[in-house]
């Protein structure tokens, strides 16, 4: 882009959003290069703040016109590069709409605007007894609308669902800038669920300005269980144990030792350090019945081998448990330079023979890994740690993350289940999808996106990739293919 249409483009921006809401400098958009992956890094041209619907429509129209590819952005928090200016263009930051514009709790439900921190919305509802369900473990920091995106989950999943479950309507501005409700405030749409569409497709179908969601009471009562166990697959075995015995836990999560003790150096919160893996099972309801569950899921987990099984003593305990799971991302600072969050699904009676498949794949790279996940629901997240200052030490850690996709794959899983495919797993598709499903869902993004300036470059496999991916023939997406910024 020449300076001189730069200029008048920022110009053009400046007349719609106002002065100070506009970045164009390199150095500012620094800031913006990368989402919580930073193995991908991108930069735009400009970064724009709108504050209204109004800002959207007429930023994305004026994109339309000059042929600007854009991608919106909330906190960037995302985990797979889905938020990058891959092909340059216009950054939408929506974190200056950050309004709660209504709540209903007759209906419960609230209307927010994209850029709301999640945990904000449960704040607000919180003193009349409501809360938000989904809850990512960033979500003290990503936004409602980044959620809508990768159609986020969370502990709570295994009981209360994904987001898909808790949006009702959206208002969106579409590629051309036409703005269009989908969906609406009850949870039974007329016609086509355009709302449960949209919720989930990454930012390549449009932006979501207003979002209706459903808001919960509280339960009346919450128990959460520490079960420590000497041997990972000990814990993977009680996770379908306590399932097959006819309960479903409002959370389920695991933690292994590598994750254990980096949680301990930094928050001290009453994991045993020397634990091979624990078990955090969170149930919620009536407070009727609710010791006959802790009995039931205390009897499991003893079953299959847990040397201690407590439930918190209080609140404080209770807080102190989720804040160890909660920041264990964070906490892998202490232990690495650096890690890559990997997502995948797999059925939860594959988990002991993929957990020891993951750590064997990492262990033949040279690294290491530590795995903190939704065991409930079999949404893993191997975080494999690695020094980006030793050559060749990058290449290694995502040929293995290939590895571990193929794996869950093949044992009749997904390749992501809450961080979405963005840039890091577009070449991954075909491991789950044939050519005809591919297909099917490009005619649908080009439904609500025929231009394709709607963030560009994302999910879809490159030309030049190969459709069998392999831990020789994988490479990531090379700089020339999608105009990447990589620094390695």
């Amino acid at each position: 882009m020449t300076g001189e249409r730069k200029q008048t483009l920022r110009r053009e921006l400046e007349a719609i959003v106002g002065r100070g809401a506009v970045l164009s400098d390199p150095e500012e958009l620094l800031v913006y290069e990368s989402d919580g992956l930073t193995l991908f890094r991108a930069l735009a041209d400009f970064v724009v703040f709108p504050r209204s619907t109004e800002h959207v429509a007429a930023i994305v129209k004026l994109a339309d016109r000059e042929k600007l590819p854009f991608v919106a952005r909330g906190a960037g928090t995302g985990l797979s590069g889905g938020c990058l200016p891959s092909e340059g263009g216009l950054v939408i930051s929506l974190m200056r709409m950050n309004r709660i514009l209504e709540i209903d709790y007759d209906n419960q439900l609230a209307v927010v605007e994209p850029g709301l921190v999640n945990l904000h919305l449960s704040w607000a509802v919180g003193p009349r007894g409501y809360y938000y369900a989904p809850d990512p473990s960033s979500q003290q920091a990503c936004t409602i609308g980044g959620n809508i995106a990768n159609n986020s989950g969370g502990p709570h999943t295994l009981k209360y669902g994904v987001t898909a479950n808790h949006v009702l309507g959206l208002e969106v501005v579409l590629p051309d800038g036409e703005v269009a409700w989908l969906g609406g405030r009850t949870r039974d749409p007329n016609g086509y669920d355009l709302a449960g569409v949209f919720v989930g497709s990454e930012g390549t179908f449009g932006i979501a300005t207003k979002i209706v969601v459903r808001i919960l009471k509280k339960p009346q009562a919450v128990q959460t269980v520490l079960a420590v166990f000497d041997e990972v697959t000990h814990a993977s075995d009680a996770v379908s144990a306590v399932i097959a015995r006819g309960l479903v836990p409002a959370a389920m999560e695991m933690i292994d030792q590598l994750t254990i003790q980096a949680v301990e150096d930094a928050f001290g919160c009453g994991y045993p350090r020397d634990a091979a893996a624990a078990l955090l099972i969170e149930v919620d309801g009536l407070a009727a019945g609710m010791a006959s569950q802790l009995e039931r899921i205390v009897a499991a987990c003893r079953e299959c081998g847990a040397r201690d099984v407590r439930a918190a003593k209080d609140e404080a305990e209770r807080q102190l448990l989720w804040k160890g799971r909660k920041s264990a991302f964070g906490s892998y600072g202490r232990v690495s330079p650096a890690y890559m969050v990997m997502d995948g699904v797999i059925p939860r009676t594959r988990l002991p023979y993929v957990l020891d498949r993951v750590n064997a794949i990492v262990r033949t790279h040279g690294l290491r890994v530590g795995n903190v996940f939704h065991a409930g629901d079999g949404n893993l997240h191997p975080n494999i740690l690695y020094d980006p200052r030793i050559p060749g030490e990058e290449a290694r850690v995502l040929a293995a993350g290939a590895e571990i996709m193929k794996v869950c794959a093949e044992v009749g899983g997904s390749i992501s289940g809450e961080h979405g495919i963005g840039l890091e797993k577009a070449d991954f598709m075909p491991f789950i999808f044939s050519e005809a499903d591919l297909e099917l869902m490009r005619r649908l993004k080009e439904a609500f996106n025929p231009g394709g300036l709607c963030n560009p470059g994302k999910i879809f496999p490159t030309k030049k990739s190969c459709v069998e991916v392999g831990p020789v023939a994988y490479r990531p997406h090379a700089i020339e293919e999608k105009g990447l910024a990589q620094r390695f």
